[in-house]
């Protein structure tokens, strides 16, 4: 699945039975009732089978002879899915996701702000400091999300590392929604810390870059702290 929304009545199935199993109204180990999860949900069986393919191929669920379909363990779930990233960033089941994930940040985002420091290009550069205007002109809370996610993806663009592009896409889901939170409470400007990661990669330093960014890093896992 891509890392859009579902849609239609397949995704809303989807989201629906994800949206039970992350509230724990469908525990881990528990069988799922398919003929009242189709009632309840007002589904084909058919619908209830194409989402519980969905579930399974993200490792969600599984079945078994004589035991029916059943909820995986977290351990077995797909947590770089993107759908599955963000069901549990949207949800408030677990109090220490955001802490894995700034443990995450602070592995990849400076090593990769210190290779964009090496290797981006000019015009790298220059759509950084685009999205950087951006997030200083922005006027509301979604429009800082929008520029600080721009520039996120845009760093580990710069990289020209195809991998770390790909991992960008799950760190911009709980980025995200970390975003709303610290951005739509903490009273702080979001753009010196970014303006000093940009500087030294535009000073082709990535030494400096690579503590700009682990200190713009530390930086966001202090304001989640500050709201708990």
């Amino acid at each position: 699945m891509s890392e859009k929304r579902l849609r239609g009545v397949h995704g809303q199935t989807v989201e629906a039975l994800a949206g039970r199993i992350l509230a724990g109204e469908i525990g881990e180990g528990d069988t799922l009732d398919l003929p009242a999860l189709r009632e309840e949900l007002d589904v084909s069986l058919t619908a209830l089978r194409e989402a519980l393919k969905v579930l399974s191929a993200k490792g969600m669920i599984d079945a078994r002879q004589k035991r029916g379909t059943f909820v995986q363990p977290r351990s077995s779930w797909n947590l770089l899915d993107t759908d599955v990233m963000r069901w549990q960033t949207q949800s408030d089941t677990d109090p220490g996701l955001f802490d894995e994930l700034t443990e995450m940040r602070v592995i990849v985002e400076p090593a990769a702000a210190r290779l964009a420091a090496e290797r981006a290009s000019e015009a790298d550069i220059e759509a950084l400091g685009g999205a950087l205007e951006r997030m200083a002109s922005a006027r509301d809370l979604a429009a800082t999300v929008r520029a600080d996610l721009e520039f996120h993806r845009l760093l580990m663009a710069g990289t020209h590392n195809a991998f770390l592009t790909q991992v960008e896409r799950i760190i911009a889901i709980g980025l995200a929604e970390r975003d709303k939170l610290v951005h739509g409470s903490v009273d702080d400007d979001p753009v010196p810390s970014h303006r000093a990661v940009l500087d030294a990669i535009a000073a082709r330093d990535p030494e400096a870059a690579y503590e700009a960014m682990r200190a713009l890093v530390d930086k966001s896992g202090a304001d989640l702290n500050r709201l708990r």
